[in-house]
């Protein structure tokens, strides 16, 4: 495969951006490459810059549709002429806002801002003044973006880099955050019960989508959302990746556990970039400017982003949208479930609607710590061979494969055709 116009890009972007990407899990460093540069991409396929073609099992987590969906485009091209950016409300976010408080059961009003990270950071400010309280208690390897709160035994890139925590994270923001284990009632309860902790809020991925997928224990996520509701604490449900994805509704509708605020991004921008948190009506209307609690940004609700955002959420509440999807995903799971069992490589499938993550170990993957046992050696020797295979996973063993509805049967023949070949070639090292 030749690579020497991505290769060259990789050699001058060091020169000018800190290791050459701006994000570090791109960087490729745990999966023993250098990145590949995008040139474009369509459906469910990316092309990079030397035009390698590869099948796409990232899809830039949210592209729930695919890559360059016509009714995505069309509606990103009708609104670019009336102008980029106003500062101003406009109507596309009433019509989006009522789309999302229409599909998200838990949520009757919501704030959109311009990330995943906003969305989180201001999910918890609201929570701490509606409560009056200071101390946020997160979940080891649940990744909530890169706000100083959050980066206390985080995953996502943090995990793939092996960093616990970062410089420039002073103790006294660190200091009221609190992590404990991911799927344990024991240490929940005891947490949760703890008077001297001062409370506000609890946040969770309901899924964990960052140290790999993790799918909750349902008595321990019910746990949750009942001690909360006894303690009166604010429960948080990250739902960047899982939001419109497992469901139209979520995670919660999914599980049917609702929290009382919701963060979401990735899949209701379209591509575009955009974050929103939403909830109950009397825990949103604390925010200026009907509250207190402060929260703004020139660029939230952007013209071109809830453009892109309209159309894709049209089209997942198309009837049958999520049954195709899943149907998709169970016949591939299935497969994939009976290439594992036969291969000599240990390797241990988590999976839920159409997220999954393939673990190389050989014990269950039900938290942080069991996650971290994986063998990250073997994901970088599976990574490159289904790379040079023409198939784009994520360059971390820590991250999530989904499936979209662009995949056609054959495109996951030939991935599931690929997977077996180089579970074959790891079992001979």
């Amino acid at each position: 495969m030749n690579t020497t116009n991505s290769a060259a890009l990789f050699q001058k972007a060091c020169q000018v951006i800190p290791g050459g990407v701006n994000s570090p899990v791109r960087a490729c460093k745990s999966v023993g490459c250098d990145p590949l540069f995008v040139a474009k991409a369509q459906g469910s396929t990316v092309t990079d810059a030397d035009g390698n073609e590869f099948i796409d099992f990232v899809g830039s987590w949210p592209m729930i549709l695919g890559h360059g969906h016509p009714e995505v485009i069309k509606a990103i091209q009708e609104a670019l002429p009336n102008g980029t950016s106003f500062g101003a409300p406009t109507a596309s976010e009433v019509e989006m806002a009522e789309l999302v408080c229409d599909s998200v059961p838990s949520i009757e009003k919501v704030r959109f801002v311009s990330s995943g990270t906003e969305a989180t950071m201001s999910a918890i400010r609201l929570a701490r003044g509606y409560t009056g309280r200071n101390m946020v208690i997160k979940f080891d390897g649940c990744y909530h973006g890169h706000a100083d709160s959050f980066l206390v035994k985080a995953g996502s890139g943090v995990a793939t880099l092996g960093i616990p925590g970062s410089p420039g994270v002073p103790d006294d923001i660190v200091k009221n955050t609190l992590s404990i284990p991911y799927n344990n009632i024991e240490v929940l309860e005891k947490t949760l019960r703890d008077a001297t902790l001062d409370i506000a809020c609890v946040i969770i991925e309901p899924v964990a989508g960052n140290m790999g997928v993790i799918v909750p224990d349902m008595a321990f996520l019910q746990k949750l959302r009942d001690l909360t509701t006894e303690l009166d604490i604010v429960l948080i449900f990250d739902e960047v990746i899982t939001g419109f994805r497992l469901a139209l509704g979520g995670a919660q509708e999914r599980f049917n556990i609702m929290p009382d605020l919701t963060c979401l991004g990735k899949i209701i921008g379209g591509g575009l970039p955009v974050g929103a948190y939403g909830g109950k009506k009397e825990i949103m209307d604390n925010i200026a400017p009907d509250g207190p609690v402060y929260q703004a940004g020139t660029l939230s609700g952007n013209p071109l982003a809830m453009a892109a955002g309209l159309a894709m959420l049209k089209i997942v509440r198309t009837p049958g949208f999520y049954q195709e999807l899943e149907e998709k995903s169970d016949r591939f799971v299935e497969r994939l479930v009976e290439i594992g069992a036969k291969a000599s490589v240990p390797t241990v499938l988590n999976r839920i609607g159409s997220m999954m993550t393939c673990f190389f170990t050989d014990t269950p993957v039900t938290d942080f710590d069991s996650a971290m046992q994986a063998n990250t050696d073997s994901y970088g020797r599976h990574f490159r061979h289904m790379l040079a295979s023409g198939f784009w996973l994520a360059p971390s063993q820590f991250e999530a494969l989904f499936i979209s509805a662009a995949h056609t049967p054959e495109q996951l023949e030939q991935a599931l055709a690929a997977i077996e070949t180089s579970l074959t070639k790891l079992s001979e090292v």
